[in-house]
């Protein structure tokens, strides 16, 4: 129970935190845009999508590594196989 509430409170408590940065962000790109500057907001833009596009990447990279190394891995079992007959 006690292993429960830890890893509740612990995927809590760094979402509760990125809500303030959240809305202190829009408040500044509000500011910024109603001022006439668009380029914080565009460098904000990218920068989202480059936070969300990472993890993809790291993932379909060790993917591609498993894949490649299970496939050398199977080759080798048998040309193994196919020598012991």
């Amino acid at each position: 129970m006690k292993k429960i509430v830890f890893l509740l409170f612990s995927w809590l408590i760094p979402t509760m935190s990125s809500f303030a940065q959240c809305a202190m962000c829009r408040a500044t790109i509000e500011n910024n845009v109603s001022n006439g500057e668009v380029g914080i907001g565009a460098s904000l833009n990218f920068g989202i999508l480059y936070l969300f596009v990472t993890p993809y990447l790291a993932i379909a990279v060790v993917g591609y590594l498993w894949y490649k190394k299970s496939k050398e891995n199977n080759a080798k079992h048998q040309r193994k196989r196919h020598i012991a007959w």
